[in-house]
């Protein structure tokens, strides 16, 4: 941006910008830190389409530069959308609970009480192929009678509690009437072939161990819980 020929700025002085100038040059520095830092790849609603321009599959907005895409995700539109997104998966969740009669429902929903964190431990690992894996251990002693423990994947773009990092996704377990755990796991694709991604649910112990794709996996930052 021109600094010294700015109307009441002395030659070679630098000047001083405007309100609106800074604004624009604050923008644009963001708009090129994002490009730096983002894997739009990683982005499960960013698509280029067929006429070379960009879309948002969430809001199905169209954007002519991928810089014009994340500054979109950034705007409140996105924003509201990803929320309003979170709380549909949430309500199927709840639907996928045992069917039960409307008054055994209504004394379900008063008598819920939260009773804490379950307890849990992670185990990191490889096969003899060096592709890594995890395995989670999620215990409910206490679980509520004929509820089976959940869990789904869900984007950084999705949670509201960090910063999104298109390098690390969430896996989140949830049974009643224990609070929703999440762990954060690098956002390497999972292999879901046969034996190689296994849950197993018993004797008040739910465990999942799940490999990754070894051609997709990259030096990251350590695996966080």
């Amino acid at each position: 941006m021109d600094m010294q020929n700015r109307v009441g700025s002395k030659f070679g002085g630098g000047g001083v910008m405007n309100s609106g100038q800074a604004a624009r040059d604050r923008k644009e520095r963001l708009r090129q830190l994002a490009l730096e830092t983002s894997d739009l790849s990683k982005d499960p609603y960013f698509m280029k389409n067929h006429l070379g321009t960009f879309e948002c599959k969430l809001c199905l907005t169209l954007h002519t530069t991928e810089g014009s895409y994340l500054a979109h995700t950034k705007a409140k539109k996105h924003q509201m959308g990803l929320l309003r997104r979170a709380k549909e998966e949430e309500m199927m969740l709840k639907a996928q609970l045992p069917t039960q009669s409307k008054s055994s429902d209504l004394a379900y929903t008063n008598k819920t009480v939260k009773i804490g964190r379950p307890g849990y431990g992670v185990t990191k690992g490889f096969d003899a192929t060096g592709a890594k894996c995890l395995t989670f251990e999620i215990s409910y002693p206490d679980i509520t009678q004929g509820i089976v423990p959940r869990y789904r994947f869900m984007s950084s773009y999705e949670q509201r509690i960090e910063s999104p990092d298109p390098s690390y996704q969430y896996l989140l377990f949830a049974a009643e009437p224990y609070e929703t755990i999440a762990f954060k796991i690098p956002n390497w694709k999972i292999d879901k072939g046969e034996g190689r991604f296994v849950t197993n649910w018993r004797d008040g112990k739910f465990n999942l161990t799940l490999f990754f794709e070894k051609e997709t996996c990259q030096v990251i930052k350590p695996l966080m819980g």
